[in-house]
Order: C-alpha cells, then structure tokens, then sequence
C-alpha cells in the first residue's frame, strides 16, 4: 500500500534538524549537510512509498548519500593531487644551501635564546608548546600556580618575539644587500 506523499513530508519535517545535524558530523559542511539533506527527499520523494518507510529510512538514506559525497570527494582530491604533482609548474624546489644555512642558524639562535630562560621557564615553555600541555595541566605538574605558568609563558613569548623580530630585521639586510649589490653590478656593466 503506497503512503501519500505529504507523509514523506511531514516525516521529512520532522525529523530535517536531527538529519542535517548527522549530515554536517559526516561531511563537515553545513551547507554540504543541507544539500544532501534536501537530496535525501528528493530521492525518495521519486520512489514508491510504502508503510514500512521510517525515520530509519531517511537517516540511512541520507548516510549513504554522504558516503557517497565523501567517496566522490576523496576521488577528486586524489585527481587534484595527481594533476598538480604531475604538472611542470609544481615542482618544490630543495632549499639551497645557503638558504638551508641560514635556516639553521636560525633555529641555533632560538634555542640558545631558549637556553638563557631560567629552568622553570623553559620547562613550561617546552610543556605547553612541544608536549601541547595546558596551563593547568602545567601547574599541577610543576607544583605552581596557573598565574606563575602564565608569567613564564609571557617570559619565553616574549624571548620568542625578540628572536622572530631579529630573524626577520636579517632577512631585510640580507635582501637589501642582495638587491644593492644587484644593482650596482647591473650599474657597471
């Protein structure tokens, strides 16, 4: 016995809100969760229904039109990925010497700046932004007040400004020699 339409609707209606929500956990996408969801009615709105349709139904519907949507996007990502790694233009280049050099001693100068914090400083410093500790996971491991991780933190942040800003001032030297003795050479010539 087929069900009049208006009960796919109003089940549909019904039942919108919890199915776009399971939608966007899937897809990620809100917009996405609402396409398919208006495309999970359509699909069985062009179907016979019958008694035995239930909300069961519409979810599971709409869970395998999302696995469908993921499936496809998966594929396009890879054929993305396929033609930009075989395109001339994307070819990443390995860092030049000099230019892996100067990186390095970059990132020397940075840990013997970390070095001259004190030890606790360091300690929470290294906790909170290599082991990805909280500040309160931080203060009852170290047996410290939330306000002490806090004034170490600001010590080392401000340490690593200090290093970001000198780093940056360097590459600005480096680029206005490169670019003077550029032009002066093209000058001579």
């Amino acid at each position: 016995m087929s069900k009049p339409p208006s009960s796919l609707l109003h089940m549909f209606l019904n039942e919108r809100q919890r199915l776009v929500k399971r939608l966007r956990q899937v897809v990620g996408s809100a917009s996405e969760a609402e396409d398919l969801a208006q495309e999970t009615f359509l699909k069985l709105w062009q179907r016979p229904t019958t008694d035995a349709d239930t909300p069961g139904l519409l979810h599971r519907t709409a869970h395998n039109l999302a696995l469908d949507y993921l499936r496809a996007q998966a594929v396009r990502q890879r054929h993305h990925e396929q033609e930009l790694h075989n395109s001339t233009e994307y070819r990443p280049q390995d860092p030049s010497p000099e230019k892996l050099a100067t990186t390095l001693q970059q990132w020397q100068r940075l840990i013997m700046q970390l070095d001259t914090l004190p030890g606790r400083a360091k300690k929470v410093f290294l906790l909170n932004r290599v082991e990805g500790e909280t500040y309160t996971a931080i203060a009852d491991r170290l047996g410290i007040s939330i306000s002490t991780v806090e004034k170490d933190m600001m010590r080392a942040m401000r340490l690593c400004r200090q290093w970001q800003q000198q780093t940056k001032d360097e590459e600005e030297r480096r680029v206005k020699r490169y670019t003077h003795n550029n032009t002066t050479h093209s000058q001579k010539r």
